[in-house]
């Protein structure tokens, strides 16, 4: 139940980082808080869609799913699909994740804060949702 809210957090937190990108990709935003400069090259550069669509906007609704998954499974403790669930979803985030930051250190030699923020934050909802389900279901009490 722990781990099932831990990634309902994560998952909110993931949708403002990808909302934040995507705001200011749009132009609704004026400004971005990177540090580095980074942020502003990887999120104009040619990788920054897949086909025709911001990778933030991607993120912003996978991470909308996730967090979906996450509080079913919190309302459902003795569901195990959730957590399957949750695992299959968040493993395609990260291998998505790994693809977008080989791009940003090999491709387009920038380095994004915010992109590095939600790699970290979709790996540990991938994390939560493996040691869920490593947990033992529980006994359902026979009235």
């Amino acid at each position: 139940m722990k781990l099932r809210m831990g990634s309902a957090v994560l998952s909110l937190a993931g949708i403002f980082v990808a909302a934040y990108l995507w705001l200011y990709k749009q132009g609704r935003i004026g400004s971005i808080v990177c540090g580095t400069g980074g942020c502003e090259t990887v999120q104009f550069s040619q990788w920054s869609e897949v086909i025709g669509v911001d990778v933030a906007l991607i993120g912003m609704l996978g991470y909308a799913v996730l967090l979906v998954v996450a509080l079913i499974g919190v309302q459902r403790p003795e569901a195990r699909w959730p957590s399957h669930l949750l695992a299959l979803l968040a493993g395609g985030g990260v291998l998505f994740a790994g693809y977008l930051t080989w791009l940003e250190l090999f491709v387009i030699h920038a380095i994004c804060r915010w992109c590095v923020g939600s790699a970290v934050i979709i790996t540990l909802i991938f994390v939560f949702a493996l040691l869920d389900l490593r947990r033992k279901p529980r006994a359902i009490p026979v009235a």
